[in-house]
């Protein structure tokens, strides 16, 4: 969407047509959609536009809830926003350490600056890009004490503000597909102003979960946020943002509500150790933040091979930081065996996950050819420094 897109659909006509346009997906119906818009008078490209909105806000309900229902979206800005429900999280730092002006320097389409005026903060929004800022100006339009500038986030004057969130754009400029830059040096800002700013002023920072650990200040707080079972960032916190001798967190998201593993360091590993009862896979933020140890202690448990995240136990935990999985049997990693043996016990359905062994789960899941009712988990991984698959039954996921 360029800026004649976005003005033509910011008219009263094209905001009453996207009120009125149902989110379509089927190619029929799309085609039908349009007919009937065309029909009616309306600009191709206007309809065009619509038609976009309408599907990214199918889309972006996943993320924003019902709020998608009123926002705009471009292809980039909805992919790199902020969940609403870890956006919350965010804000209710800045809102617990008592700072009531905050700059969201990198806004983008403005998730973050929405939780943040939803908890009655003075927000500003920065974002470089003019198209990014009329989005976040039209998403934010219900709160008065909200308000978008566009500009350059590194030239921002620090002194307005009480604290400080930044999302350094870290993909190349654009509203559609865009590619990721490796290097932080080149991200807008960059992650030496970031750093320099968090000497300034109490900072949150929102980056990508698999950044080089070695880039992480030791005066931060580094907190891994998973969503439904998927790292979604890791954000940075400093000076009064960061907790009192917190410097690990693990915070996982899911039906469960939110949950958090803290430590201040790395956690110690614990023993390798023969497969008990029930076979563990820690959540991803539990991975990232390097707490494995500190899980499996709460479990009874040890761990399954050197260099591998799975825990055994002989105890079933309830956890919302892992996985369980009841063990059945254990058998060596050969298809042949395993398809006999699956269609003796009339499984159908395997979920499959791996970790140590180099298989293509989609292929290796065709080669077994399943025709069976029952359904079971197959764990692919290395034991005592074999190949093997491990049979089990899942546990049942906290729900509460």
């Amino acid at each position: 969407m360029d800026a004649a897109e976005l003005a033509q659909l910011l008219t009263p006509e094209g905001m009453a047509l996207l009120d009125r346009t149902p989110s379509v997906s089927d190619g029929g119906e799309i085609v039908r959609v349009v007919s009937r818009l065309r029909n009616e008078g309306h600009d191709p490209g206007l309809v065009a536009a619509v038609l976009t909105q309408a599907k990214l806000r199918q889309k972006a309900a996943g993320k924003f809830g019902p709020f998608a229902s009123r926002m705009l979206f471009t292809e980039a800005g909805l992919e790199q926003a902020t969940r609403l429900q870890v956006a919350a999280q965010h804000a209710g730092r800045f809102a617990a350490a008592g700072l009531t002006r905050v700059a969201d320097l990198g806004c983008g389409i403005g998730g973050d600056a929405m939780a943040m005026a939803a908890l009655d903060l003075d927000v500003t929004a920065v974002d470089r890009d003019e198209v990014t800022a009329a989005v976040a100006t039209h998403n934010l339009a219900p709160w008065d004490s909200a308000r978008v500038e566009l500009g350059d986030a590194a030239a921002f004057d620090l002194g307005r503000v009480d604290g400080v969130w930044m999302d350094p754009a870290r993909r190349t400029a654009g509203h559609g597909h865009t590619r990721r830059l490796a290097d932080p040096d080149d991200w807008s800002p960059s992650l030496d102003t970031v750093f320099a700013a968090a000497t300034t002023k109490p900072t949150g920072v929102k980056l990508g979960p698999g950044i080089d650990r070695d880039l992480i200040p030791d005066t931060a707080e580094a907190q891994w946020v998973s969503v439904d079972r998927e790292v979604v960032e890791l954000a940075l916190w400093f000076g009064p943002l960061a907790r009192p001798g917190i410097f690990r967190a693990a915070t996982v998201v899911g039906v469960h509500g939110v949950a958090e593993l803290t430590a201040a360091a790395d956690a110690p590993d614990v023993s390798v150790g023969t497969l008990g009862t029930y076979l563990y896979e820690p959540d991803g933020a539990v991975i990232r933040a390097r707490l494995i140890g500190d899980l499996a202690r709460s479990l009874d448990g040890r761990m399954l091979s050197d260099g591998i995240a799975y825990v055994t136990s002989d105890r079933a935990v309830t956890t919302p930081f892992a996985q369980g999985f009841r063990v059945l049997d254990t058998m060596p990693l050969d298809v042949k065996q395993l398809a006999a043996r699956l269609a003796a016990e009339d499984v159908g359905t395997v979920e499959i996950k791996k970790r140590g062994v180099d298989v293509d789960p989609a292929q290796f899941r065709k080669r077994l050819r399943l025709r069976g009712r029952r359904a079971v988990t197959l764990v692919l991984t290395r034991l005592e420094g074999r190949h093997t698959a491990i049979l089990c039954d899942r546990l049942a996921d906290v729900a509460g």
